[in-house]
């Protein structure tokens, strides 16, 4: 990730998650989730490895709900201390090459699987899903234009 442009997907990213927020009512996993997908949206097997993480985190708490009582501050911390340790297991899992593609299934940043599986709770999980991906693709089409394709990254 390039240290100069990384700002400003993440500032953007911010701006069209409050405005889908605002607009639609709709969370896009998280205010810093769509500016991280799309700096990674030309990697799509790590946007890939970080669902897949969210995923896991949310049917874990799903599951420790049956038995433990999880809500409010305590819910929070500990769906993202698991979105955490899913990202963490997704690097020490798919640190090696799968196959001759090299496809890299690592979960992009620390608690980015944890706040995408806390509106997966909240809204659902095709509504986050679609809205952060709609998101990501809006943030990365923008900065190509403001950038006029001229991205190196």
């Amino acid at each position: 990730m390039d240290p100069i442009i990384t700002p400003q997907f993440i500032g953007l990213g911010l701006l069209l998650s409050l405005f889908f927020s605002e607009a639609l009512g709709l969370a896009a996993g998280g205010m810093v989730v769509p500016g991280y997908m799309a700096l990674m949206i030309h990697h799509p097997s790590r946007i890939a490895g970080t669902l897949l993480a969210a995923l896991a985190t949310f049917g874990l708490i799903r599951l420790l709900s049956n038995f433990m009582l999880i809500y409010g501050r305590r819910r929070t911390v500990l769906t993202i201390l698991i979105g955490f340790i899913s990202g963490w297991a997704t690097r020490q899992l798919f640190q090696a090459p799968i196959t001759e593609l090299q496809m890299d299934f690592q979960a992009v940043g620390y608690i980015i699987p944890g706040l995408i599986a806390i509106w997966m709770e909240r809204q659902g999980v095709n509504k986050t899903v679609c809205t952060m991906i709609m998101t990501a693709v809006l943030v990365k089409m923008m900065m190509i234009i403001f950038y006029g394709g001229d991205l190196s990254l």
